[in-house]
């Protein structure tokens, strides 16, 4: 057996498959390349990077499974590959805290003015403190505050748990999910708190903070009819999937102040963001690192190969 692991993984990854007696070729095959050289493998393991469509699935007679570090499958044609008799596995759990961790430092630096203060300190803070010091001084305290979750999958249930630590209520929006279990705490001291789902209505007339935490979607789940519904000064922050949110709707309830500042690791554009975006004085940015943590690398790689070693081994 050899598979190709294109988008890379962490050496205890690596070994796992070298103890199953299964060779791994680590070069990064471009794209374009990939239809060429695939059929030469039995498995591919990818991240967001690499696509594994119709047209590269019919290009590997031999092909037996597809793994994909991380949450999201739409970089990969899954009901197509399943028909052809090829297993698709994922990590979902893996990277979860991650992502969450970084959507609330996002929530957090938004509430405190730090994006925009670590722009102006290194400038201005030597002449300018005692201005920077009142125009930074009119932040909000996430305690008392509803957090609207969009998508209660296992990202959104670890943002609900981080952000009941911190004295929110949580309003989460799912349209496959009722009610969920959320775990406070670890080990002897866990505690568990039901939640139940709202209307995406509900939620966005009422919410303060809305985070996203959905794959990618035929249309963005926020767009314009969705921004008039919130409140004045909500603040928003996504980490999700680039497309999830109507780009130029978002700068629009920005400039209007409906908007009071926003948070982004992804963009429709990747890797080249709207310059929009990257400039606009109350947007605190990030590359698309949600899962770009030591932890989760090393889960998604274990958690990865383990899935892979089983599916070709059965």
């Amino acid at each position: 057996m050899k598979i190709l692991i294109n988008d890379g993984i962490a050496p205890e990854g690596q070994k796992m498959f070298e103890t199953a007696g299964i060779e791994t070729d680590l070069t990064r095959i471009p794209q374009e390349e990939l239809a060429a050289k695939l059929p030469l493998y039995q498995g591919i393991c990818v991240r967001s990077a690499t696509e594994v469509r119709k047209a590269l699935i019919d290009k590997c007679p031999d092909l037996k499974v597809i793994g994909r570090g991380g949450v999201g499958l739409d970089n990969i044609d899954v009901e197509y590959a399943i028909q052809k008799g090829i297993k698709v596995v994922n990590t979902p759990a893996a990277s979860s805290r991650s992502v969450a961790e970084l959507s609330m430092a996002h929530m957090l630096s938004l509430a405190r003015f730090l994006y925009q203060s670590n722009r102006e300190m290194p400038m201005k803070g030597g002449e300018q403190f005692d201005i920077l010091k009142k125009k930074y001084s009119k932040g909000i305290e996430l305690e008392g505050k509803i957090l609207g979750i969009v998508g209660f999958g296992q990202i959104g249930r670890e943002m609900a748990s981080i952000a009941m630590g911190l004295g929110m209520s949580i309003m989460p929006v799912d349209p496959y999910v009722e009610e969920a279990t959320i775990k406070m705490g670890g080990g002897k001291y866990s505690t568990f708190f039901p939640l139940k789902t709202v209307s995406m209505e509900k939620m966005l007339r009422e919410a303060h903070f809305i985070s996203l935490h959905i794959p990618n979607l035929v249309k963005p789940v926020l767009g314009e009819s969705e921004f008039s519904l919130m409140k004045d000064g909500v603040i928003i922050v996504n980490c999700s999937r680039g497309g999830t949110i109507d780009e130029k709707a978002l700068l629009k309830y920005l400039d209007n102040g409906k908007v009071a500042s926003c948070g982004l690791d992804v963009y429709e554009n990747e890797p080249h963001p709207d310059p929009a975006l990257l400039s606009h004085p109350r947007i605190s940015l990030s590359p698309h690192i949600g899962a770009s943590t030591s932890e989760a690398q090393l889960k998604v790689s274990t958690e990865l190969a383990a899935k892979v070693i089983e599916a070709l081994k059965s």
